[in-house]
């Protein structure tokens, strides 16, 4: 077939020509063909128009430049393998820099950074290639410069987990402790208000104080500040890591990379939650440790949650997200991989816990626990994709919640069955309400947990409506705690009331019961701000069960006081009557009247001896009892004095007109003071 000619329609050969050698040339290079299959077809394309007969010396000319950077790309290959086999520990002949950390010189680094970024360009030019066929020269170069630059990379990422491991812990910062558990606010609640409980009362063994004036304080953990932050690794060291974690991801070795960094990590924070003092046990060792000691890994627990979640992980996914920058899905895997161990053995403890044995004294620190899991959980759930580990958190705070309602059923178990059969001989405050009252006390702080885990069932609006009687109204807006601890009180009443018959005395039941009921009027009411200005020591359990449980129970104290009253001077006021003496002073009314002061005496003296030891603890009270019986008793005797002491004027007076008015209302001061008296020991004031 002849040649023709063709001419292009804009005028201008020369340009027309051009794109015709172009378009032909791409069409080549598209093909991808081999060359002498590329010079057959060259013949082709020139035959069919005379304006491709250049087109040969085009192609040559471009294989001679594609020839000349392969040569310069093998070349920095090479380069690069040399430098990376100079580093490799069981290759080198140089000791020293097989050894050696590369990072240590920031030259160094750079190039072996650089000679890492060549292997994998060469990597990827030579995975772009279309492999010759294999059985041909040209297949077995391939196959052999693929395997070299495999091996280098294997070299280089060996190398370079091994720095990246180095460079974690060289750079890791150890953790103060002491400076962020002194960053926690602490709130140091009462527990006792002094006085000793008695070691019959053993459903309380484990929390009874032995100490007649010791103080039991609840440090009740609270929130660290919203300042805190902690550098768990060196900022300079930042960046490096970074350029191994590109390299190592662009290499496809991110699951070594990650293995090497996660595992580095996760060791860290075993060593933070050890320096934070919590430890590994297993939940049998958990369940034997005794309470004192547990009490206090139970403290270093709650305040680990914190640290754990508002500085450890935080920090921590600050890192990761340094390191990792934009690539998602290796830094979300990194961080849950490098925080679930700690995550992990916290909720293991805190599992363990949750089921070990339910006493009453342990109900404050789980409450604590179970709020710093709480406020922690959120936080965590942001910072941890790992549905596992999220789930065995809301799985072990479920179980705390629990462990807390448990705990206080207990404690409601413990007050019903109470039944120590040993009075305080004194008739002081009993030890079980000082308990009882300062548990309840301390338990107004959790109402929003309490209220959010106990609820109302229609057995207790039944008791409550009894407990409240015709105020039934205040029933009607109470707290699943309010009502919880309304009961209580009822059930301690109840006790109290029990107890007091223990006493033969009626005068001393009567004075047990007043003291008991004034104390549960007073720890409702709280201080008299007017002497005591440290409010924050005492709760208000006066909202929880409202001014007409106080106004009742003054009532009752009052009722007891006059009971008092009846029962231990209406025999001496008989003796000031004066029925059956007359007003002569024949020989039979002077018998009656000094029947009459003899029984008087003994009457008082005997009061005197066995009341000195009886005790009222609130001084309000005591004198307020003593003015009561000074004036039902003191005019009654001075008036009775008064109209007989003529009728037994005489020498032998004394002897039975033994006491002034104002001696007896000296002897009426040293009532209730919980020390026996004796009477001639004391000064009288006239004789």
């Amino acid at each position: 077939m002849a040649a023709t000619t063709t001419t292009d329609g804009g005028g201008g050969g020369g340009g027309g020509e051009d794109r015709v050698l172009a378009t032909a040339q791409q069409i080549l290079k598209s093909l991808n063909t081999p060359k002498d299959v590329r010079e057959d077809m060259l013949l082709i394309f020139s035959s069919f128009d005379n304006r491709l007969s250049n087109i040969t010396d085009i192609v040559h000319r471009d294989d001679d430049g594609a020839a000349a950077i392969a040569a310069e790309e093998l070349e920095r290959f090479e380069a690069a393998e040399k430098l990376i086999l100079r580093w490799d520990s069981s290759l080198s002949s140089d000791p020293h820099s097989a050894s050696s950390l590369l990072l240590d010189s920031a030259d160094d680094a750079a190039d072996y950074f650089s000679a890492v970024d060549d292997v994998i360009h060469w990597m990827e030019q030579l995975n772009l290639a279309p492999p010759p066929p294999p059985s041909s020269s040209a297949g077995n170069r391939h196959r052999i410069e693929m395997d070299r630059a495999e091996n280098a990379i294997q070299l280089a990422m060996t190398r370079l987990e091994d720095e990246l491991r180095h460079l974690l812990v060289r750079n890791t910062v150890p953790l103060d402790a002491e400076s962020l558990h002194g960053s926690i606010r602490r709130v140091s609640l009462s527990f006792t208000d002094g006085g000793t409980v008695d070691e019959n009362l053993e459903s309380f063994g484990e929390v009874n104080d032995q100490g007649g004036d010791s103080q039991r304080f609840h440090e009740r953990g609270a929130s660290l500040g919203d300042d805190i932050s902690v550098d768990l690794l060196r900022a300079d060291a930042v960046a490096e890591l970074r350029e191994i974690a590109d390299r190592m991801v662009r290499s496809g070795y991110e699951k070594e990379c990650l293995q090497v960094y996660s595992s580095v990590r996760r060791d860290v924070l075993d060593e933070y939650l050890s320096t934070l003092g919590v430890e590994k046990l297993s939940i049998e060792e958990v369940q034997r440790v005794e309470w004192k000691s547990l009490d206090e890994k139970m403290k270093k627990w709650i305040q680990a949650v914190k640290i754990s979640v508002r500085v450890l992980l935080t920090g921590e996914k600050r890192i990761c997200d340094s390191v990792f920058g934009e690539l998602d899905e290796i830094r979300e895997i990194c961080f849950n991989e490098t925080a679930k161990g700690c995550v992990m053995q916290l909720l293991n403890f805190g599992e363990a816990v949750a089921i070990c044995k339910r006493s009453p004294e342990k109900l404050f620190r789980i409450l604590d626990m179970y709020e710093a899991l709480k406020d922690a959980l959120p936080e965590l759930e942001n910072m941890i994709t790992d549905g596992f580990v999220i789930d065995e958190a809301n799985g072990v705070l479920k179980m705390l919640g629990e462990a807390v309602k448990g705990t206080f059923a207990e404690f409601e178990n413990c007050l019903r069955n109470e039944s120590s059969k040993k009075p305080v001989i004194t008739g002081d405050v009993h030890p079980l309400p000082r308990y009882v009252m300062n548990y309840l006390k301390l338990l107004v702080d959790y109402g929003e947990p309490m209220d959010s885990l106990l609820v109302i069932s229609d057995e207790d609006l039944i008791r409550l409506q009894d407990s409240f009687g015709d105020n039934s109204s205040q029933t009607e807006n109470i707290s699943p705690l309010g009502c919880r601890m309304v009961l209580l009180i009822s059930e301690l009443e109840n006790n109290l009331e029990e107890k007091s018959k223990l006493y033969e005395d009626s005068a001393l039941q009567c004075i047990f019961l007043m003291n008991n009921i004034h104390y549960l009027v007073r720890k409702v009411k709280g201080p008299d701000p007017r002497k005591d200005s440290d409010l924050r020591k005492y709760s208000d359990l006066q909202n929880v069960l409202g001014d007409d449980w106080v106004r009742k129970r003054r009532g009752q104290v009052r009722q007891y006081a006059t009971g008092y009253l009846r029962a231990s001077w209406t025999k001496a006021l008989s003796c000031l009557k004066d029925e059956g003496i007359g007003g002569s002073s024949n020989n039979a009314s002077k018998m009656a009247l000094k029947e009459r002061f003899k029984n008087f005496n003994a009457c008082f003296e005997e009061i005197y001896r066995i009341q000195t030891a009886w005790k009222v603890p609130d001084p309000q009270l005591r004198e307020e009892l003593r003015i009561s019986i000074s004036e039902k008793v003191i005019p009654a005797y001075r008036s009775f004095v008064g109209r007989f002491r003529s009728q037994l004027e005489g020498r032998h007076a004394g002897k039975y007109i033994k006491y002034t008015p104002e001696d007896l209302e000296a002897y009426l001061s040293d009532l209730f003071e919980g020390s026996p008296a004796v009477l001639h020991h004391i000064r009288r004031k006239s004789q």
